[in-house]
Parts: structure tokens; C-alpha cells; sequence
């Protein structure tokens, strides 16, 4: 029998039974889809991340406190840079182009009667160019208002919009800690990183931070959060990131365990990646199991239709049918169930993955290998799964096939 003349048949066979041929593909449309939008959504993931990274600023370094094991063991980091580190940083360091330290709280920001429990970022000027920060309307914090420890603020776009509304900010008083401040600057919107709103954010001078609202907190100087460093291009990080460990361990009288750490943009960005990529492949392992059930569903309908069609069988094997046209046809429509299945299990996933991608601040991604591979893998569950019922169907004795109905 012609290849051609069994897909025929196979498909008269399918389309005449439309329920049990739609149920039987579920298995294999909810597993290709299920695939396919778990990897989308972790590429998703991984892209998302990829931006975020970028956008804190070009080359840019941070240094911590505490070593990398202590922040993995302990949620309070030590105390242990202070605000005269960076300033060895910027003096000291060749390969760097501008050091910006921070100090990060979160306070009450009340105007009138409107109040917001927000970050409070008290920073130098630095911050803009190391952070690619820009400023929408007014100005920054400059070099006069650290020197002042002048009352000034520079907040950012959501953090207006809740205290101010439609009214221009600038110039109005807010009170931070019960303590006045100036807004003289509003910034553009930056958006969010990894899970925290840099719009909802009050900038003020670092000097003015720690004499009006944190006080001093370390008996070696101004303790700060961290510092962000910018090499001076991408071939010096390597270089900043070197020297700027040297000049700490000098300067902290290190000579075992480091108390602070130097990590580059990749290097954060690989431990992310790191674990979305494993979180993806845990989810779409898990969505594969759904693909071998619909597997399973296949070779029991196909065993269900051998039953119903022993007659078939029989008269076809009667009137000159081989044990290979039948092992073919049966192969074929449990070949054909599991490839529909899985091009609209395809469909429904990239479907999934746009959608997601338009409601949520993940990007779209679609993967072609993901495609491939599950269409794949549906096909030959379907060629697996089929043999047995196949078999069945062609090792019938032609005489007992006519005689059991």
C-alpha cells in the first residue's frame, strides 16, 4: 500500500471520530504548550535581567560590605565601608573614572497631608554619570550642597506624582524624618530593578544624610550602603576591580578574609542567569512530564480503536492486506494525532508567551529550539507510543477478526 493512500485513510479514520481524536491530542496540545511557554518565560526572565543590569550604568562596579560569604550567610551585612574609601577610590585608582557612595534607608516622606514610606538615597553628585540617572526637570544634588550639608532634595518621578500630583514639586518643602528638605530637582523614569521601584526614591546630599537623618553609625568614618564605581571603559574593569581590592585591604589592614566585595555587572548578571536558567529548566521538565502523559493517552485510544475496528482489520487482511499496511496506517494516525497536537500546542504556548510578554514586564521570547524540540518530541511520542497498538492491530489473525464480530 502507497505511503500516500495510509495518510489518506488514517486521516478519513481521525476526522470521522472528532471528539475522540480532539481528546486524545489535549495531552500532547497542553504539554507542547506547556514547554514551549516555560522556556519563553525563563528566556523571558534571563532578557529582563540582561536590561536591568544595563541600565544601572556603563562598566560599573559595585563594592559591599562584607564578603561574598558573609552576605550569603547573614541578611545584616557588617559595617565596613565608609565614606572615606571612596574617596581613596577616586583619588587612588587609575582605572577609574568616577566613584559615586550611597547610603539607602527607607523613611516617611510627608507633604501636607500626603505621606509615602519611601527610599531615601542620600549620595553625591557622581550618582548621575556612574548610574546613568538623568534629571528631568531642575537639577541634582551638587558639590555645594554637600559642603552646606544643605536641606535639598532631588525625588523621583512616582515619588512626585504621589506627594504632589499635577502640581510642579519644585521649590515645595517635604519633610523627610521630620526633617524639612527643598525639592529642586524631579528625575526621569527609570523604572524598576530586580523588584525595587527607582522612581519612588528621595535624593539627598550624602553629608546632609548622615548629619540630619542617620547620624554616625560607625566609629571609622561615614558608614555607607555601598559604592558605585565606573571604570574608565570597558577594557579597565578588570583593572578598577584589581586595584580597587588592593587599596581596600591596604586601607582596612586586611591580611585574611576580605571584609568587602567587588563585583562587576557580569558577574552579577552570570549568578542571575545562573539561576533563571536553572529555574526554566525545572519548569519545562516539569511541563515535559504533561507530554509524556499525552503520550500515554495516545497509545490508549489507539489500543481502544484496534478493539472497535477488529472487523476492519480482518476484512483488509482477508482480501490481501500485509501485516506491514496495517502496522503502517495504525503508525501513521498515531503519528498524525501527535504532530496536531503539537502544532497547536505551539500555537497556544507563542500565544501564551506574546501575551505575557504585552501584560508584564517580561519580554517576549520565543525559542525556536523550544519550538522545534517539542514538536519533535510530539511526533515521536506519538511513533512510540504507537508501536504497541500497531503491532496489535497487524499481528490480528485475519480468520478470528471476522469471527469476533
Amino acid at each position: 500500500m502507497e505511503i500516500l493512500e495510509s495518510i489518506k485513510m488514517a486521516s478519513t479514520t481521525l476526522v470521522a471520530n472528532k471528539l475522540r481524536s480532539s481528546l486524545t491530542m489535549l495531552g500532547i496540545i497542553i504539554g507542547n504548550a506547556s514547554v514551549i511557554a516555560m522556556v519563553g518565560i525563563g528566556q523571558g526572565a534571563q532578557k529582563l535581567a540582561s536590561e536591568q543590569f544595563e541600565s544601572l550604568g556603563a562598566n560599573v562596579l559595585f563594592v559591599t560590605p562584607g564578603s561574598r560569604e558573609a552576605q550569603q550567610t547573614t541578611v545584616d551585612f557588617p559595617k565596613t565601608l565608609v565614606w572615606e574609601d571612596a574617596k581613596a577610590i577616586a583619588t587612588q585608582v587609575p582605572a577609574v573614572a568616577e566613584v559615586s557612595p550611597e547610603i539607602n534607608l527607607r523613611y516617611l516622606i510627608t507633604y501636607r497631608n500626603r505621606n509615602s514610606n519611601s527610599l531615601v538615597t542620600g549620595t553625591t553628585p557622581e550618582f548621575l554619570s556612574v548610574r546613568s540617572f538623568d534629571v528631568a526637570r531642575g537639577r541634582f544634588i551638587n558639590e555645594i550642597d554637600i559642603k552646606r550639608n544643605n536641606q535639598v532634595a532631588t525625588i523621583g518621578s512616582e515619588l512626585a506624582e504621589k506627594l504632589f500630583g499635577y502640581q510642579d514639586p519644585i521649590g515645595q518643602q517635604i519633610r523627610i524624618k521630620n526633617v524639612s528638605f527643598q525639592i529642586v530637582g524631579v528625575m526621569e523614569t527609570k523604572g524598576t530593578f530586580l523588584g525595587n521601584n527607582q522612581d519612588d526614591v528621595a535624593f539627598v546630599p550624602l553629608s546632609t544624610m548622615t548629619n540630619r537623618l542617620q547620624g554616625r553609625t560607625s566609629p571609622y568614618g561615614v558608614e555607607v550602603s555601598w559604592i558605585s564605581v565606573s571604570a574608565r571603559d570597558r577594557e579597565s574593569i578588570s583593572a578598577a576591580q584589581f586595584q580597587i581590592e588592593n587599596l581596600l585591604r591596604r586601607r582596612h589592614k586586611i591580611i585574611s578574609e576580605d571584609d568587602f566585595s567587588v563585583q562587576t555587572q557580569k558577574d552579577i548578571l552570570q549568578i542571575v542567569n545562573t539561576v533563571t536558567g536553572a529555574l526554566t529548566l525545572m519548569l519545562a521538565a516539569i511541563a515535559a512530564i504533561s507530554l509524556f502523559v499525552g503520550g500515554i493517552g495516545v497509545m490508549n485510544i489507539m489500543l481502544v480503536s484496534v478493539t472497535e475496528r477488529t472487523q476492519e482489520i480482518g476484512l483488509r487482511k482477508a482480501i490481501g492486506a500485509k501485516e506491514q499496511d496495517i502496522l503502517v496506517q495504525f503508525m501513521i494516525e498515531a503519528v498524525i494525532l501527535s504532530a496536531a497536537g503539537g502544532v497547536l500546542g505551539t500555537l497556544i504556548g507563542v500565544g501564551g508567551v506574546v501575551f505575557l510578554g504585552a501584560v508584564t514586564p517580561l519580554k517576549a521570547a520565543i525559542s525556536p529550539v523550544a519550538i522545534l524540540l517539542a514538536v519533535s518530541v510530539s511526533g515521536g511520542i506519538g511513533l512510540f507510543f504507537g508501536v504497541v497498538p500497531a503491532r496489535r492491530a497487524a499481528k490480528l489473525d485475519p480468520i478470528v477478526a471476522l469471527r469476533s464480530t
